[in-house]
């Protein structure tokens, strides 16, 4: 098994916050990230796929089509957006970067599938901060 990783950057705002919970809560909870304002990040994000070689062309998938799907489903949606405004498909999300690993990977996960037929989405891994990760995988 082979595993191939593309990376990109985006910059969000976001803040965690849990609506059915009480303000004193979600303060003592999230605290500065429940900041009613709002915060931001510089998200790094990589998206692995896995699997075997093509014997024509050598990939497990290329990478130039990986970058386009990376952008269009992800980039596009989210860079310089509030995430928990403005991205459709985290409507109702707690954007924590647990969360958003998740939510990336089944937001990808068709696109890759599309372009790859020898290898399958294997992980989405959100740097929230170079030192808070997130890595979500379908095990």
């Amino acid at each position: 098994m082979v595993y191939v990783t593309r990376k990109e950057h985006f910059t969000a705002a976001h803040r965690l916050h849990n609506p059915g919970k009480s303000p004193e809560w979600n303060q003592a909870t999230f605290g500065p990230c429940n900041h009613p304002n709002w915060h931001g990040h510089n998200y790094e994000i990589q998206v692995t796929v896995a699997g075997e070689p093509d014997p024509e062309t050598g990939y497990v998938v290329d990478l130039g089509k990986l970058k386009h799907v990376i952008r269009d489903r992800i980039i596009a949606k989210c860079d310089h957006k509030n995430l928990n405004l403005d991205v459709d498909f985290l409507e109702g999300v707690i954007p924590s970067a647990e969360n958003l690993a998740k939510s990336f990977f089944y937001e990808l996960q068709d696109d890759v599938a599309a372009i790859c037929k020898n290898g399958t989405l294997h992980s989405v891994k959100l740097f929230e901060t170079e030192r808070n990760i997130a890595e979500y995988r379908e095990d």
